[in-house]
């Protein structure tokens, strides 16, 4: 027998699905600043040249392969790939790989990493459609700024229950985007939004599996179905957001309706995206900053005794794996970061290889790292102190690690960041022009060019 529980809820919420809705459907294209608009390019770039990098990766090659079983008409590019598939399952695979090396960008008020659901979707849609530039950016906006307002909503008592925030509000970034792409309908879009709020995607317990990276693939397919449903007809609640038993209410003890209102069309959440230096989690760039910056003072592998590390409990919450097995797990262990930090240099995507992960020399610097949980300390900071073999001290502060909206990278390093990941997917001089039209992206007529320039010739 069903027990007829019996749980506090707000039976008075404001209607925010319809005036989510609303705004997806009546804001004026390009009605935002120009600093906007170039932050809208330098997230899809970025998007782009992450998933362009992972083509490849084993984890795309068994989501193509499963999609593959079904029989798919060649709709839309796989980037990085010269297969073509149906716009659902290249919105998925597209969202599984811009996420697969965890060097996509990240609204750091929430954690979420809001262009792999979002962009994922409607670059799938758009070219079914033929939809120019200028579409595809306003679409970029306004699914991001969907995405973020659930999340500032709910975060962090929705991240702190154990669903990974990408994947459940970026279904809803998905669905707006490509109802705004299709020229939904204000009831339409309302139905689209509510039929994303019943398909949240995803659980931190995958963090560290291929499963993680399909939270951002699976949601961006969520969305992008949920638009396509609600322009047959397709119904939901009017209330599925914010209703006593809508997403907000079931999926957190936090509900904010203001952050869904406040500043609506006049604030945009994309501004405050950031953009990965490292390949892995975020918690974890303020100690490998730390450790490029002791590297610069001298402190090598040899003459290193002990690093420790003052750091946040979420960092060790999320990255705390001390005898990572592969690089997929070594992309949540502040450990193996610091390690990386310290004898490359850098953390990019080689540096999370199997074989980096296993070496005896990095094995011995990440045993070398002590963490210990110091509350005081912020979650984007660490302080960190070497002491070295001869009694030294070597002590570094990193208040606000580099990629941060403090220290943002410029979009020279966004060219770098993606050349090194294109160049060897793509060649150097598709990368290049594949750059140059994402740049272009907001003046170009039909952003099939675009999609054909990050497909693989051979």
């Amino acid at each position: 027998m069903a027990l007829n529980t019996k749980i506090d809820a707000d039976h008075n919420a404001p209607p925010v699905t319809r005036t989510l809705a609303e705004f997806v459907v009546n804001h004026p294209s390009r009605g935002w600043s120009d600093e906007v608009d170039h932050e809208a390019h330098r997230t899809f770039m970025n998007w782009l040249g992450c998933a362009v990098g992972a083509a490849h990766h084993e984890a795309a090659l068994a989501a193509l392969h499963a999609v593959q079983v079904l029989k798919p008409s060649e709709q839309a590019t796989i980037l990085g790939r010269r297969e073509r598939v149906d716009i659902a399952s290249a919105a998925l695979i597209n969202g599984i790989t811009s996420h697969t090396f965890d060097f996509d960008d990240t609204h750091l008020k929430t954690i979420i990493h809001p262009a792999g659901p979002v962009c994922s979707a409607v670059l799938a849609l758009a070219e079914l459609t033929g939809a120019s530039g200028r579409q595809i950016i306003d679409a970029v906006v306004i699914g991001i700024d969907v995405a973020c307002r659930i999340g500032n909503m709910v975060y962090p008592q929705h991240y702190d229950r154990g669903w990974h925030i990408t994947g459940t509000t970026g279904g809803f970034g998905a669905a707006a985007a490509c109802a705004r792409l299709l020229g939904l309908s204000v009831d339409q879009t309302q139905m689209a939004l509510g039929i994303a709020a019943s398909q949240p995607v995803g659980l931190r317990e995958q963090f560290g599996t291929m499963t993680k990276p399909f939270h951002p693939g699976g949601a961006a397919r969520a969305g992008l179905m949920s638009a396509l449903m609600a322009r047959e007809g397709f119904t939901s609640s009017k209330r599925a957001i914010e209703a006593p038993r809508g997403f907000a209410q079931v999926a957190s003890t936090k509900f904010d309706w203001n952050e869904i209102t406040d500043e609506l069309g006049k604030r945009f959440e994309i501004s405050f995206n950031t953009y990965k230096p490292f390949a892995c989690g975020i918690v974890i760039h303020p100690s490998i900053d730390a450790c490029v910056q002791l590297r610069a003072q001298g402190v090598t592998p040899e003459n290193l005794e002990r690093i420790d590390l003052r750091v946040h409990s979420l960092v060790l919450e999320l990255t705390g794996k001390k005898e990572p097995a592969d690089g997929l797990q070594g992309k949540f262990s502040v450990y193996h970061g610091c390690a990386a930090g310290l004898i490359f240099g850098r953390a990019s995507e080689d540096e999370y290889a199997d074989d980096i992960v296993n070496r005896p020399d990095v094995v011995d610097v990440r045993r070398k790292v002590v963490a210990t949980v110091d509350d005081t300390i912020d979650e984007a900071s660490v302080d960190a102190v070497a002491t070295l073999k001869d009694g030294r001290k070597v002590h570094i502060y990193v208040e606000h690690a580099i990629g941060s909206l403090q220290r943002p990278m410029s979009d020279a390093d966004l060219e770098a960041k993606f050349s090194g990941m294109s160049d060897q997917v793509l060649g150097a001089d598709q990368t290049r022009a594949l750059m140059k039209a994402c740049w272009d992206l907001g003046n170009a007529p039909d952003v099939r060019k675009v999609a054909e320039l990050a497909r693989a010739k051979a």
